[in-house]
């Protein structure tokens, strides 16, 4: 395996995982703060950096069932959420290739300081 070289975002709202502080994404990219995860309410994401992604697996989640990829932070390996890979639905493809990240597994840079 290679070495992982960390993204280093800009912009006004940068989050960043809870654990390690590492960038995960700006607040820009963020598609709806409506839906639920695993441990509470979750942000979905247009882009996201700095993770790596688990195995596919079909899962049935509130709006149905989807392929989806659990997502870790490259630096502490934490899971903070999951990609939609694939949505059954119609009414539910706008998720493909978005990423849902926990809100209580990110903070935002400014309460870092």
């Amino acid at each position: 395996m290679g070495r992982l070289f960390k993204t280093y975002l800009s912009g006004s709202t940068i989050y960043c995982c809870s654990t390690c502080k590492c960038h995960l994404a700006v607040h820009e990219d963020i598609m709806s703060k409506q839906f639920q995860g695993r441990h509470g309410r979750a942000y979905l994401f247009n882009n996201v950096v700095n993770i790596s992604l688990g195995p596919k697996e079909e899962r049935v989640l509130i709006t149905g069932l989807h392929t989806v990829a659990d997502i870790y932070c490259n630096v502490c390996h934490t899971v903070i959420g999951w990609k939609y890979l694939e949505a059954y639905e119609e009414s539910q493809r706008y998720k493909e290739n978005k990423y849902i990240v926990e809100r209580k597994k990110m903070v935002k840079e400014s309460e870092i300081l």
